[in-house]
């Protein structure tokens, strides 16, 4: 099939495209949010390609996967085509409800294609669909899946290993607040985007939090591999990736038990709960014992590859892209 997708979620986009399809990926001059193209830190295959809004035109698309509102907005226009009437549609939702500005509160949230019945919307996790209310949509949760970056868990720097986005702009729903507690138990890496005045924000000591600002995908799974545990503070999101690349990765993990983490992580692949004061002790656990450390990390990437494996994740997409477009 020929399958129109925005890039909007880069990781979970990687894993998508590696299916057997071709996959259409809109650029716009600039590269803003309407047309982001290609990747250029995932390893994207040749069966992506770049479309214009002109190109789309000439394009006979078999099926588009929506991912915001304005996405049906945008096949309007360059295609002259209505989703789910005129051209087979599913919408994916990323997102944890309620976290839209004015979105009501989480248990009322009401999902945007909520009074439709012509596009289904394929969740994330199952928590998602669960606190949503949908409507008259039809739904299915379609788990993610990760690119294998292999075992690669050597947990030789006793640290701590956190992936978070615009920690300061995003606070108490990425967790940010809890930094301050990990960094008394442990020395604490803090890899991703918008880093920037994290330590000002919640008077960080340097010495004990190092930051690591957008490192290529690659990059950073190695450096990841090297801390002892990997540490998700969030309170509120889907699913991490970066918390099933890291159990990929073969890492312990210690996670805030919130949204759909207590699904992901099972009891042997690392401590999971809703007291940062059992998570602490979880971290200086597997800081002073490498053994338990090593045997975790094994569970978790055990548990990540049966759940979150790429082979199930694009065997569900052909099964979901199929029922559309018969």
């Amino acid at each position: 099939m020929k399958v129109l997708v925005w890039h909007v979620h880069g990781s979970w986009t990687t894993a998508f495209v590696q299916g057997a399809h071709e996959y259409l990926v809109p650029v716009v001059p600039g590269r803003g949010p309407d047309g982001l193209g290609r990747a250029r830190t995932w390893d994207w295959p040749a069966s992506v390609r770049e479309v214009t809004p002109e190109q789309l035109r000439e394009e006979d698309v078999d099926v588009v996967v929506l991912q915001r509102v304005r996405d049906l907005e945008l096949v309007r226009a360059w295609l002259g085509r209505e989703p789910g009437r005129d051209l087979p549609a599913v919408f994916l939702e990323h997102n944890a409800p309620g976290l839209e500005d004015g979105a009501a509160p989480v248990p009322y949230t009401r999902h945007p294609l909520a009074d439709r019945d012509d596009v289904p919307i394929a969740h994330v996790t199952h928590f998602n669909r669960l606190f949503y209310d949908n409507g008259r949509a039809p739904t299915t949760v379609v788990e993610h899946g990760i690119v294998d970056p292999g075992e690669r868990w050597t947990g030789e720097l006793a640290r701590a290993a956190v992936v978070t986005n615009e920690p300061v702009r995003r606070g108490r729903t990425v967790g940010a607040d809890l930094l301050p507690g990990l960094a008394e138990v442990a020395p604490v890496d803090v890899f991703g985007m918008g880093l920037a005045g994290l330590h000002e924000r919640y008077g960080l000591d340097p010495g004990r939090v190092t930051l690591v600002d957008d490192p290529p995908q690659a990059a950073m799974h190695t450096e990841l591999a090297r801390r002892r545990v990997y540490v998700h503070p969030v309170r509120w999101t889907s699913l991490g990736l970066s918390l099933l690349e890291a159990m990929h990765l073969g890492m312990p993990v210690v996670a805030l038990a919130a949204t759909e983490v207590v699904e992901a992580v099972p009891a042997g692949a690392g401590v999971v709960s809703t007291r940062p004061e059992v998570l602490w002790d979880a971290v200086r656990t597997y800081l002073h014992d490498e053994d338990a450390a090593r045997l975790a990390g094994k569970a978790a990437r055990a548990a990540a590859l049966e759940r979150y494996g790429l082979p199930r994740f694009l065997a569900d997409w052909d099964r979901l892209l199929g029922e559309v477009t018969r």
